[in-house]
């Protein structure tokens, strides 16, 4: 038997699971869609050299960081698409690791992500520029730190219960 068999076998949806899938799946989609306009609309060519240019940069490189850019959001596109299987109400653990680990390492982003970067989506997009990436780092960071609280609380992925034994 699989470990993720296993558990399953061992556990059954504790009172906040629900719940918790219900927050994740739903977050999920609103990451997907931060995610989709920081990748394609926020940072595009001019964006990204503005902020070449502020950070004292070649701006000569803007084309090839905004390609590896595009492939990184890529990954988080699908990465956050895939977490809105949580609204499904079914507590797997895969899904449970997959959705920390986005939101975990998106919340880098927080760090990650130039102060210059944000200076240039504000001059371009006003302030409703700096919201996709806000929602989707700091959001990812809550997510992350409620899903990690959850496990640390019942030891089990999404909140679950552990199943009695029966004698």
């Amino acid at each position: 038997m699989s470990s993720t068999t296993d558990e399953r076998a061992r556990t059954v949806p504790g009172g906040r699971t629900n719940a918790l899938l219900l927050v994740a799946g739903s977050a999920s989609i609103i990451f997907t869609i931060g995610t989709a306009l920081q990748a394609f609309v926020i940072v595009n060519h001019d964006t990204l050299t503005h902020m070449m240019i502020l950070a004292h940069a070649d701006p000569g490189g803007a084309d090839g960081f905004l390609t590896a850019f595009r492939l990184v959001g890529c990954v988080y596109l699908i990465g956050n698409a895939v977490g809105i299987l949580a609204l499904r109400r079914r507590p797997v653990p895969w899904l449970f690791w997959l959705v920390l680990a986005v939101n975990a390492t998106q919340a880098a982003g927080l760090k990650a992500v130039p102060p210059e970067m944000f200076t240039a989506a504000r001059a371009e997009f006003g302030w409703p520029g700096l919201l996709p990436s806000l929602v989707t780092d700091a959001g990812g960071a809550l997510l992350a730190l409620t899903l990690l609280a959850a496990f640390a609380i019942t030891r089990t992925t999404w909140g679950q219960a552990r199943r009695r034994a029966q004698h």
